[in-house]
């Protein structure tokens, strides 16, 4: 389609990017060193330890010569990671990256069901794995191609004299770490030993060589690996920071909070992203624990902080929030989720500054659209295509639909996928023959080239041959002052084949299902309008913070 959201983009922001350029992932952070060396690159939020980039380069290098020289991985070979926000995450993913190896990144919160699936089919040959989570390791790893594990424990890279390690791990790590057998399993330590002993090769990494196996669910069914190459996960990067140069001054101190799992898509792309700006990452563990992370976002000085709606919602509500210094705040994107303009509005009260919605998937590296960073407020869209982006809106039969007509959206650009590790069929449903990725999602787009996400297909509710769409459920009952959070799922209906029904974690003990239903009718047409409403503690959500209607349809 015509590229109507060119004339919508802030001053500065050029329409394309360049890719010829780009090397690797490797290449952009030895680059780094040469220029940043003894800027710090990442710290830890909570002990307040951090590594240089020179420190940062020595270490990987350590890591990619025990991939190289000791394990005798082969470039290309599959490593996962199975690691928190902690130190240790940069230091292993750019290890091995740098010696060619393909990236697997495991949700730390696995069961042995869920890992052994992830590592089968990636044909991972080494996992990088959190002491926590090892005995999940040791029911899975027979049934695996896996033959060389690290552990590490919280504490490595900290740098603590041992009693004020202890201290920082009695009060830091809750959960004990329980007993496992995994023979052969070697230290985080020793491996960096070896490592420092051991010869490294550079390897010569293409842009169009594989990165990383993304595991997602994709648009629908089994979790699978979507195929990011060095050029996808840096041309993003590009994106991204053409859209923010203009906002921020060459000699301010450009500090990221990631708060959301580095294993993640969003924040494994700020991160690759941040590597070639000289900046500081500072890495939050349990951003669940709000009173601890607003001590972190006091404590640094931040210009960005990606998060999800449900992660700006619990700052907002927390007293010691607004004292935070946000004199240095630039921009706050929201992706993963919807953002609710209840929770964007009492951002921007707050901080000043506003909040703005931007939108990606793990198949796109992740950006796709974002807000301006000049907007003046909450926009109710996830912004504009990026630069070099291509989008279309298309029906059922992929004829492309006119302006603000809604149809599934469908991206094309540097930054879209290979394809699905070992699934043909499954990249053959997604692509289509012009080269666009159908997303799943369903949106429309203004005049003026903003887009709006109607909602996810399979969240689709269909009351009496109408589309309601949960977004915009959600949207209307969190703009009631006594609702905490909320989620709208379909359940069945013997009249209208299917119904509304809410979740609602309460701000206020005296809310009443009565009271909802009536805010809910000043806002919606009465077959939107919510038919039930049930109470809960809390929502169930995802380790990144995104709200799984999923389990909320199975509870019924």
């Amino acid at each position: 389609m015509e590229k109507i959201w060119l004339n919508s983009y802030s001053p500065g922001v050029p329409h394309e990017i360049a890719v010829d350029d780009l090397g690797s992932i490797g290449d952009t952070f030895e680059e780094s060193v040469r220029l940043y060396g003894e800027r710090t690159a990442f710290v830890s939020g909570a002990a307040g330890v951090g590594i240089t980039y020179r420190q940062l380069d020595a270490l990987s290098r350590n890591v990619a010569a025990y991939l190289q020289s000791v394990l005798k991985l082969a470039p290309g070979s599959r490593v996962a990671l199975m690691l928190p926000n902690l130190l240790q995450f940069p230091v292993c993913l750019l290890g091995a990256l740098r010696a060619g190896c393909v990236v697997v990144n495991v949700n730390p919160l696995y069961t042995a069901r869920e890992l052994e699936h992830q590592l089968a089919d990636s044909g991972a040959e080494a996992i990088f794995i959190l002491e926590n989570m090892a005995h999940v390791l040791e029911k899975a790893i027979a049934r695996t191609a896996v033959r060389h594990v690290v552990v590490t424990g919280v504490g490595d890279l900290l740098g603590f004299p041992k009693r004020q390690l202890a201290h920082f791990v009695v009060r830091r790590v809750k959960k004990m770490v329980p007993p496992y057998s995994l023979p052969g399993a070697v230290s985080f330590d020793a491996m960096l030993a070896r490592g420092a002993a051991a010869r490294f090769e550079p390897v010569k990494v293409a842009p169009d060589d594989l990165a990383f196996l993304q595991y997602t669910g994709g648009t629908t069914g089994v979790s699978k690996g979507a195929m990011l190459t060095h050029r996808n996960l840096l041309a993003n990067a590009r994106q991204g920071a053409v859209w923010s140069d203009p906002f921020v001054a060459p000699e301010v101190e450009y500090v990221l909070v990631t708060a959301i799992p580095l294993y993640h898509i969003f924040a494994l792309g700020a991160a690759v992203g941040h590597l070639g700006r000289g900046g500081v990452n500072v890495l939050v563990s349990d951003p669940r624990n709000t009173g601890a992370f607003v001590k972190v976002l006091a404590k640094y000085r931040f210009v960005a902080l990606p998060a999800v709606n449900t992660l700006f919602n619990s700052l907002v509500h927390h007293p010691d929030f607004p004292r935070v210094d946000f004199s240095r705040l630039k921009f706050a994107i929201g992706g993963g989720a919807a953002v609710q303009r209840a929770v964007a509005e009492r951002w921007q009260q707050i901080t000043g500054v506003p909040l703005c919605e931007g939108y990606g998937l793990t198949e796109c590296s992740p950006t796709v659209t974002v807000n301006p960073l000049d907007i003046a407020g909450y926009t109710g869209s996830i912004g504009l295509p990026v630069p070099s982006t291509d989008i279309s809106i298309r029906d059922e039969d992929g004829r492309e639909l006119p302006v603000d007509t809604p149809g599934e959206l469908c991206v094309r650009g540097p930054q879209v996928m290979k394809g699905y590790w070992n699934r043909p069929d499954e990249t053959a449903r997604v692509m289509t023959p012009d080269g666009y990725l159908r997303t799943g999602d369903v949106a429309a787009i203004d005049a003026k080239g903003f887009v709006r996400i109607v909602d996810r297909k399979k969240d689709l509710i269909l009351v009496s041959g109408f589309n309601v769409y949960p977004n915009e459920v959600e949207q209307v009952v969190a703009m009631h002052p006594h609702v905490l959070e909320a989620a709208a799922v379909g359940v069945p209906d013997d009249a209208s084949g299917e119904a509304v029904k809410l979740y609602v974690v309460k701000k206020d003990p005296a809310l009443t299902a009565g009271a909802l239903i009536a805010h809910c009718r000043e806002s919606l047409t009465a077959y939107k309008v919510p038919r039930l409403v049930e109470f809960i503690d809390e929502l169930p959500k995802s380790n990144v913070g995104k709200v799984l209607r999923r389990e909320l349809r199975e509870r019924r």
